[in-house]
């Protein structure tokens, strides 16, 4: 998928897509289209299928737009990067996205049973955590995705549990204000982490998914691809082996981390998750699964870009859908090798 000429809300890109199917089964991408002045909103794009493979897509109009007071701000607003997670136990699709609002980037969910309607349930506000020494809520966070199934809380208890990436350089609100570390973490790297909702308490009211707790750190920076920073892609997929996440990481420099012009790169790995303890990783990549090669992924808004953000599965074939460059949308099979 790439920008339609003259259609002013993808003026400056369509990019890092969710996905879902409606009820009758049909595949659609919800992609992050970007007008003018940086202003993103999320669409609705059915996905064409030549031969079991997607080639292409049919766009079906704007289904979530910077409307509410704290996805605005002066400078910026947006609905951003949205990640898709159909619940069966639900029967909801639960969205996450970032919304970009006079603080900055913070995420928030939305929820809908036909992928065009959503019910937006609000920012997310993470409990507080005595050991940490710290709020979350004071700091920027991306990456939120949801597992599609109750995990095994810290206390044992099923939870629906999400991932999510705090920053914690508030230098970018405050001049000077610099990195404010939570207690017991000695690396400022953003990485993913853990928190979860008890399964009762969502089942007496779906706004509690807004309300995690429990935070615990699952990884942080291993490897010169993601030396940087990593954060998680498409929500977690069942594989026999535990939870199979694939994961974005950064390499090279950041002066400015809210800047579009960056020298970096973006790559793709893969970690398996513990079913028993999610928030123990049991193996990782070691080496990028895909790193920028096309034109497109290696020039864009942000060059050198490979971002993950969706997985569907067409004749028993899974497939990939990533940000390329902040320009464009491609996709990748996902093949099982030995």
């Amino acid at each position: 998928m790439s920008p339609l000429p003259g259609e002013a809300n993808e003026a400056e890109g369509v990019l890092n897509p969710a996905s879902g199917r409606t009820p009758d089964g049909t595949p659609h991408l919800l992609p992050r289209l970007v007008s003018a002045g940086n202003v993103s909103r999320v669409g609705l794009a059915e996905v064409v299928l030549t031969d079991g493979v997607p080639t292409g897509v049919e766009r079906r109009g704007v289904v979530l737009a910077p409307d509410a007071g704290w996805e605005r701000g002066k400078n910026n607003a947006g609905v951003e990067d949205p990640r898709v997670t159909w619940i069966p136990a639900l029967g909801l699709h639960v969205m996450s996205y970032v919304a970009y609002g006079p603080l900055g980037p913070k995420p928030a969910l939305a929820v809908s049973d036909d992928l065009t309607n959503w019910r937006r349930l609000g920012p997310v506000q993470f409990g507080y955590q005595p050991d940490l020494d710290t709020d979350l809520n004071l700091f920027p966070n991306k990456d939120v995705v949801h597992f599609p199934e109750p995990v095994p809380g810290p206390d044992g208890e099923p939870a629906y549990a999400m991932l999510h990436r705090p920053m914690w350089d508030l230098g970018w609100f405050r001049p000077g204000e610099g990195v404010h570390l939570p207690a017991g973490l000695a690396d400022a790297r953003p990485g993913i982490w853990i928190s979860y909702v008890p399964v009762a308490e969502v089942e007496r009211d779906i706004t509690a998914l807004t309300r995690p707790r429990d935070h615990r750190l699952v990884a942080l920076s291993a490897y010169p691809w993601e030396s940087l920073k990593i954060g998680a892609g498409p929500a977690p997929i069942r594989v026999e082996e535990g939870w199979l996440l694939i994961h974005h990481g950064v390499s090279g420099t950041i002066d400015d981390p809210f800047a579009q012009n960056q020298q970096v790169s973006y790559a793709a790995g893969a970690m398996i998750l513990d079913p028993a303890d999610p928030a123990v990783v049991l193996a990782r990549s070691a080496e990028p699964l895909m790193a920028p090669e096309t034109a497109e992924e290696r020039s864009g808004t942000v060059p050198n870009v490979v971002f993950p953000t969706a997985i569907e599965e067409f004749d028993g074939v899974r497939h990939v859908f990533y940000g390329m460059a902040d320009a464009h949308i491609g996709v990748a099979r996902l093949e099982r090798v030995g």
